[in-house]
């Protein structure tokens, strides 16, 4: 898949700036595994280009960054849909966002949910429109992230935060996620892609080792998250295919209350 054939995720480069955007706002910018394989094309794109110093992640119009996993296509096939290697590969792109050694940022235009709140987490600053709005989705459409999306958060917003973010999936706003740290800078929606140009500007003017060398020192502290993450995604393959699971999403697609009383032990 080359990157003229991108279907949906747009990329382009300005002057240093690489901005991989998630084209599917019909669907709030939610992946199916095909986003996902475009979405490691374009970040492994910006890696080696070396014009690329910067790399800004953000969701297409002024609704969604990403509602995380595409919730009718999981409830159509069982899965994400097809990919290039059979895998869905979304252990690998928060890794990539991780690895890759220029910073990301990540332009949150508007709901960033579920796994899109996952992937706001995991780069390494967050710009965020007024408008936007955080939060998880898992416990309550039969799916989980126990390895970055919440070990990682923890880290950043303190235990007792983080288990409110999970256990109540709960929606925040950008404000509030300011204040307890999660995103570095809130502003008007109209000026968001102009704020992180500057934020990249101030970035490029400075070393690209010094940053390379600090960002994965930064990511060393909390590297060992990595396996528990494997652990998780391996139990969430499981736990996908069990009754409780096709409950979340049934109930999220109905727009129904799920009923998962019958599964407490």
């Amino acid at each position: 898949m080359e990157l003229n054939s991108l279907e949906d995720v747009r990329y382009e480069v300005e002057r240093g700036l690489a901005w991989i955007t998630i084209a599917r706002p019909e669907r709030f910018n939610a992946f199916r595994g095909r986003t996902v394989d475009e979405l490691l094309r374009c970040f492994k794109a910006a890696w080696v280009d070396r014009e690329v110093g910067v790399i800004a992640l953000t969701g297409a119009g002024d609704k969604a960054f990403c509602a995380g996993g595409d919730q009718k296509q999981r409830s159509e096939t069982g899965d994400y849909g097809p990919t290039e290697t059979g895998l869905f590969e979304v252990e690998t792109l928060h890794r990539v966002i991780r690895d890759i050694p220029k910073p990301v940022i990540a332009a949150v235009n508007g709901v960033a949910i579920g796994g899109g709140h996952v992937l706001h987490v995991l780069c390494d600053l967050t710009i965020a429109a007024d408008h936007a709005r955080f939060g998880q989705a898992g416990p309550r459409v039969g799916s989980f992230d126990a390895g970055f999306g919440s070990s990682y958060l923890a880290r950043i917003l303190g235990e007792k935060r983080a288990r409110e973010v999970w256990y109540l999936c709960r929606q925040y706003d950008a404000a509030t996620m300011r204040d307890w740290g999660l995103v570095n800078a809130v502003v008007p929606k109209a000026e968001l892609r102009a704020e992180v140009r500057r934020w990249a500007d101030e970035m490029l003017a400075k070393s690209p080792t010094a940053l390379k060398v600090l960002k994965h020192s930064f990511n060393a502290d909390t590297e060992a998250i990595a396996g528990i993450g494997t652990l998780a995604f391996d139990s969430l393959d499981l736990f996908l295919n069990t009754p409780e699971a096709r409950e979340g999403v049934s109930a999220f697609n109905q727009k129904r209350a799920p009923d998962f009383g019958k599964y407490r032990r």
